[in-house]
């Protein structure tokens, strides 16, 4: 016997056959292991899936939190970017703002440094007026300790022609003479004349505000010797034309009427500043060196002007006078009617006629708050 079939004889021997009431026992204790094993594995994968559904119920509350907790996150970022964004623009418009504030500050101060310079240059020049000799003849305070500034006007007034101007000493001859109103003139013979009474109204003014300004062309030349005035001119038009004086090209030289100096207008606009600035130079006047002071010219323009109209209290005038006769005997007789307290008339200051045909102009000089006429 081979050893094969021995082998099959003993595993045949050792499992009994499942025909056998010993063998369907061994099946049923088998099958009865493997139950127990296939529910124990049933128990362990129900215990499995059962931790496997907890933990992805756990997994699901947690993804869920964490994707509320992103949103969440999101929204506050946003939020925080938003407000960052805000701010941001709030600094810029801030910074904006600062910056034009800066620049109308800087602008501002130009202005006021501009102004700074320009009073500096103003009180320079007033510092710098032509010298004058003056005589003190007041008195040192005014009644009430204020000091008063007066400015007497010189108002120059066209006459027509075939009027007077008579200009009496009291008021009350005057406004006498207004009340008639006509007077009947005896020429004498059998010539006579009806004249009507006016009164004088004037434009005086009560305030005048002047904006001066230093001319950049003009200069004031002072300390001047008494010659002929053309000579002066000339010699002074010649010594500052020169480029080696700190002149230039000399556009006009004039001498202004009352003051004694005289006005040199430059082409060149950078000329007048220089000359100024050395204030005396000496100039060959009358055969001789003469020292010459040399000040800024102010221009002054009118700022604000107010006038009124002004009655003239002394001063009437006549109207409807013809050409009967000569000028000057017409002037007489009229002046002597004027004269005569019979004719209402009074003591005359001043008497000025024209005639028809002809043109005079009337001065009042030095009218002032008290209206006085000269």
């Amino acid at each position: 016997m081979s050893s094969d079939e021995d082998f099959s004889l003993v595993s045949v021997d050792a499992q009994p056959s499942e025909n056998t009431l010993e063998g369907i026992k061994a099946s049923i204790t088998r099958y009865k292991k493997k139950h127990e094993q296939l529910i124990q594995e049933q128990q362990e994968l129900a215990a499995t899936r059962d931790d496997q559904r907890d933990m992805t119920e756990k997994f699901k509350t947690r993804s869920i939190k964490l994707i509320q907790d992103l949103k969440e996150d999101q929204r506050s970022y946003k939020e925080k970017i938003e407000n960052g964004k805000a701010k941001l623009n709030l600094m810029k418009q801030e910074e904006s703002e600062l910056l034009q504030e800066i620049q109308m500050v800087e602008e501002a101060l130009k202005e006021e440094e501009a102004k700074k310079a320009h009073l500096k240059q103003q009180s320079d020049v007033f510092t710098a007026v032509p010298e004058r000799k003056v005589v003190f003849t007041g008195s040192t305070e005014s009644k009430d300790g204020s000091e008063p500034f007066e400015m007497k006007p010189r108002i120059v007034c066209p006459m027509e022609g075939g009027t007077v101007l008579i200009t009496f000493e009291e008021e009350v001859v005057a406004k006498k003479i207004l009340d008639m109103k006509q007077h009947w003139v005896d020429l004498g013979g059998e010539c006579s004349i009806t004249v009507e009474a006016r009164p004088v109204q004037l434009m005086l003014p009560t305030l005048v505000e002047i904006d001066s300004e230093v001319s950049n062309q003009h200069v004031l030349v002072s300390n001047l010797p008494k010659m002929d005035t053309e000579t002066l001119l000339n010699k002074l038009e010649i010594h500052f034309s020169k480029s080696k004086h700190g002149g230039g090209e000399v556009e006009c030289c004039e001498m202004l009427p009352d003051s004694g100096t005289v006005v040199i207008t430059f082409v060149d606009k950078h000329i007048a500043r220089g000359l100024t600035d050395t204030e005396h130079h000496d100039v060959k006047l009358q055969e001789k060196t003469h020292r010459v002071r040399l000040t800024p010219f102010l221009n002054g323009k009118i700022t604000n002007l107010k006038t009124k109209m002004s009655v003239c209290p002394r001063t009437v005038l006549l109207t409807g006078i013809p050409n009967v006769m000569e000028r000057e005997t017409l002037q007489d007789l009229l002046e002597i009617h004027f004269q005569k307290i019979g004719n209402g008339g009074g003591e005359v200051e001043a008497f000025l006629y024209n005639p028809l045909g002809q043109h005079t102009s009337a001065l009042f000089d030095g009218v002032s708050s008290d209206k006085k006429e000269e």
